[in-house]
């Protein structure tokens, strides 16, 4: 069934990108870098995240903070487990959940750097197999689609519930014929799971190397993220590792963690500590192009295509005024400064990442419970750093020269489409 043409979504200004050519190389807009506002103090956001842990906020915590190339800040705080606590440490490895769609947008960009893979390759070339409710659709699907969500699949997080299920992965794929289209491939946006995770199989295909040993070979070893792994095993293999915990009437339980998401790796696969986050904050702001050129970075972080879902919701709804998606990385327009950012949640373990590529900052916060409540740093500190006005994003006793911050609401983020509100969530929409 073929579905008619529809108005291309409109993306960011001066970025729009043909979905059946190669990507250029884009640059930030061009301006220098600046500096971080004056009263800038990684120390003060280190003492927000013990009380957070010291207040059982969350079971525990890591957080790693990179600026102008150097490490600011990468610790751990609270427990592993409230049975059996072990206090956290820059080691302690956490999962990361859809901070994994970045590890994927770059691991095929390398194969594009290498001259194996084109951002206008189509899937089917790589994956002979892959079908959608409409051939000609299927047939136009490119790297670019996938990483960029728009394959043109109606339902958000396509699937997701039979993963939770327990479904394996290749079953999964094969119901994508069955999913009906809102649009054709490059033309509007769906955050996925599945359909994303395709972007295992082109890199299989254009590299000969399963996906987990080509982000290992080309990503974790050479950045020095001696803690991170990908996969359940990976998680179960570190020395320390975090556990996931929910909420009882009792307060924190943990958990064991849920094999489901893991079997789509390249949306939710990699496990990392906060001194790993800290090498992939300096390789994603620059500091790296021994490994991932900055013409590599620049596409990679590029907006394609907009997502104006994405300013509706607590700290976005006060701060970003446009939001769009690029490779496995949102990009949000936050206060007049662009800031490069992903959440990610699976059962028990939530995160964040954001790049501030004009003051050449990076910061990333993983921890071990299900609570929005942390999340609210990530804006006191995005807000310092720009000198914006301090607001009421966090409840910790923390003295910015105005009001103590109070936290954002702490109840359960929206489901997405086709997904209960008890299930396990590769990532927010």
């Amino acid at each position: 069934m073929a579905l008619p043409s529809v108005a291309r979504t409109p993306t960011l200004p001066e970025q729009a990108l043909s979905p059946t050519q190669p990507l250029p190389y884009r640059s930030f807009p061009a301006a220098p870098v600046q500096q971080v506002h004056a009263g800038f103090d990684a120390a003060s956001f280190e003492a927000m995240a013990e009380q957070l842990v010291q207040g059982h906020r969350v079971p525990g915590m890591a957080m790693a903070i990179v600026h102008d190339g150097r490490v600011l800040s990468a610790r751990g705080y609270g427990v592993t487990d409230v049975v059996q606590p072990q206090p956290v440490d820059a080691h302690t490895v956490f999962r990361l959940a859809s901070l994994s769609k970045a590890f994927a947008g770059t691991m095929a960009g390398l194969l594009v750097n290498d001259g194996s893979l084109r951002w206008d390759s189509h899937v089917s070339d790589s994956v002979p197999g892959f079908q959608l409710i409409d051939e000609e659709y299927a047939r136009q699907v490119t790297v670019t689609d996938l990483l960029s969500h728009r394959v043109g699949l109606e339902a958000y997080n396509a699937f997701d519930r039979d993963i939770e299920r327990n479904a394996g992965y290749h079953q999964v794929v094969q119901k994508l014929a069955e999913a009906p289209m809102r649009c054709p491939p490059g033309e509007c946006y769906a955050y996925q799971n599945v359909a994303f995770s395709l972007i295992g199989d082109v890199v299989f295909a254009a590299s000969g190397t399963f996906y987990d040993q080509a982000v290992q070979r080309r990503l974790l070893e050479p950045l020095g993220m001696r803690d991170a792994s990908l996969g359940l095993d990976g998680l179960r293999s570190s020395t320390r590792w975090a556990r996931p915990h929910v909420r009882s009437r009792n307060g924190w339980v943990s958990l064991e963690p849920k094999p489901t998401y893991y079997r789509l790796s390249p949306a939710a696969g990699v496990n990392a500590s906060a001194s790993d986050m800290a090498q992939w904050l300096l390789a994603q702001t620059g500091h790296r192009t021994d490994v991932l050129p900055a013409p590599l970075l620049a596409t990679l972080h590029a907006p394609i295509i907009a997502t104006p879902g994405q300013t509706h919701s607590g700290w976005r709804n006060a701060r970003v005024n446009s939001a769009s998606y690029a490779l496995g990385w949102r990009v949000f327009d936050y206060a007049g400064e662009q800031v490069v950012y992903h959440a990610g949640a699976v059962q028990g373990y939530r995160g964040l990442i954001a790049l501030l590529p004009g003051r050449d900052l990076g910061v990333a916060m993983l921890w071990n419970g299900e609570s929005n409540v942390p999340s609210g740093m990530l804006p006191t500190i995005l807000d310092r750093a720009l000198g914006l006005p301090a607001q009421r994003w966090l409840d910790v006793d923390i003295d910015f020269g105005s009001d103590n911050l109070l936290a954002d609401d702490d109840a359960p983020a929206s489901p997405a489409a086709g997904v209960s509100s008890s299930s396990s969530v590769a990532s927010p929409r």
